[in-house]
């Protein structure tokens, strides 16, 4: 028995299955398949079987009690072009040796001594805002987050740079999205390859923008290299001992990949959450005045520190349910090694799996009137009601983000920070609509008009 007549789900047309309708939509498609055929569904790409896991003791099984079983999935073939064998491709003992060398700058101690950076660049970046101006504030996010990441993790300085550096993340991140010929994106990884490597105009501009990241990580590499010391994680990085590859130190390689995958996946995910937290706080003046109010006891006008940050219990809600509603990362992809079993259902050996935060998070089970925002559903009672992995915006894991306790300082400390001294309002007429690239983006970027809350 074949395994479409096994497991349900949409049967797609002839060669390219649900390659059309994904395109088009693909939150919606992946919401409809959970809605029509439940917490297992079957549906091909091309001529590609895929598998959409929903139900959150499932999503444990993938990412944490059987983790063993499950490799990044050939999807991930694309991004090794930008990311190399950075920790979001790289696989087995070697991910595992990266991530052992990585994990001491965001131990909790030293996550704590950023916050004064963020809120410095948070500070610096509203110096350029005027009251009444009209601003798309995802660039602005993105630009922020970029500053701090850089100035926080490299010890650079790279906000001369951030409008270069910001459209050749942009453009990298649209190339991995769309090959020469789209249909071909579901074949074999050497096929891809060869497609990837033709002289067309999206492959030129690909490699135009990553040598243009390259440029500013090398630039950081030599500059660390010539000063010799440091206690920021690239420095920690070069300082390591990489006994994988037997050798005294990493490659520049090896640097350069660990480093562009923090650097650029860190700053990108993280703009997106803060992005989205003010287009929501601008749609609900309710959440917004609570915010304001919780703000005023706390910090009373002056910058958060990491002191404040668990006070801003709130705050904290209110970003939890912003990343529910909106995770930057929408979509976790796995292969399975060996043959599997989900719930009643066997998966067979090389299984191409798909895990969706926005899915399981918008299910109606564990969040009714799961469109609605709600920052309440996050009190200790409501959180302790829910499966653990009903909630996974930073998946789950050995994988799970290195970056996660930076990442949740930094939305809150730049909340903190701003929401004190602007409200944004969204441009009347602007459309707004999520863009499932690498990361959860507003389509249309996120326009909005500057108010300052208090003036002279």
């Amino acid at each position: 028995m074949a395994i479409a007549d096994r497991i349900p789900g949409p049967k797609g047309r002839p060669l390219i299955g649900q390659m059309r309708v994904f395109r088009e939509n693909p939150l919606r498609f992946l919401l409809g398949c959970v809605r029509d055929y439940g917490d297992v569904v079957h549906f091909k790409m091309g001529q590609r079987d895929l598998f959409l896991i929903n139900h959150p003791d499932y999503v444990k099984d993938v990412l944490v009690t059987n983790n063993r079983n499950f490799r990044k999935s050939v999807f991930m073939q694309r991004t090794k072009y930008l990311f190399g064998e950075g920790l979001l491709t790289s696989e087995g003992e070697f991910h595992r040796h990266q991530r052992h060398l990585a994990q001491p700058a965001f131990h909790r101690k030293r996550i704590a001594t950023y916050a004064s950076i963020m809120s410095e660049y948070s500070i610096r970046h509203m110096k350029r805002w005027q009251a009444g101006e009209t601003r798309d504030i995802a660039e602005d996010m993105l630009q922020l987050a970029l500053a701090i990441v850089s100035k926080a993790l490299y010890d650079a300085d790279v906000e001369a740079e951030a409008d270069e550096i910001g459209a050749a993340l942009a453009a990298c991140l649209q190339a991995t999205q769309r090959s020469p010929a789209w249909l071909f994106r579901m074949a074999p990884p050497p096929v891809i390859k060869i497609l990837d490597q033709l002289p067309l105009p999206d492959n030129q501009r690909f490699l135009q923008a990553r040598a243009r990241l390259d440029t500013t990580i090398y630039r950081m590499i030599d500059e660390h290299r010539a000063r010799e010391g440091g206690d920021d994680l690239l420095s920690m990085l070069m300082q390591a001992t990489d006994e994988e590859q037997g050798s005294a130190r990493m490659s520049d390689t090896q640097l350069r990949d660990e480093a562009i995958t923090i650097f650029l996946a860190g700053h990108e995910t993280t703009a997106n959450a803060l992005t989205w937290t003010w287009y929501l706080l601008s749609q609900h003046p309710e959440v917004e005045a609570k915010v304001h109010a919780e703000l005023s006891e706390v910090l009373g006008g002056r910058p958060p520190t990491v002191d404040d940050i668990p006070k801003l219990t709130y705050i904290d809600m209110v970003i939890h349910e912003s990343m529910r509603l909106y995770p930057p990362l929408w979509l976790v992809a796995r292969q399975g090694i060996e043959a599997f079993e989900v719930g009643s259902y066997r998966i067979p050996a090389n299984a191409n799996l798909m895990l969706s935060p926005y899915v399981t998070q918008h299910d109606p089970r564990y969040f009714p009137d799961p469109f609605r925002f709600d920052p309440m559903r996050w009190t200790p009672e409501s959180q302790a009601e829910r499966p653990k992995f009903s909630y996974f915006p930073f998946g789950g894991g050995p994988r799970q983000c290195i970056g996660e306790p930076f990442a949740w300082m930094e939305e809150t400390v730049v909340i903190a920070t701003i929401a004190q001294h602007w409200r944004m309002r969204l441009v009347p007429g602007h459309v707004v609509e999520p863009q499932p690239w690498v990361t959860l983006r507003p389509r249309n970027g996120m326009r909005m008009i500057l108010e300052p809350r208090f003036t002279a």
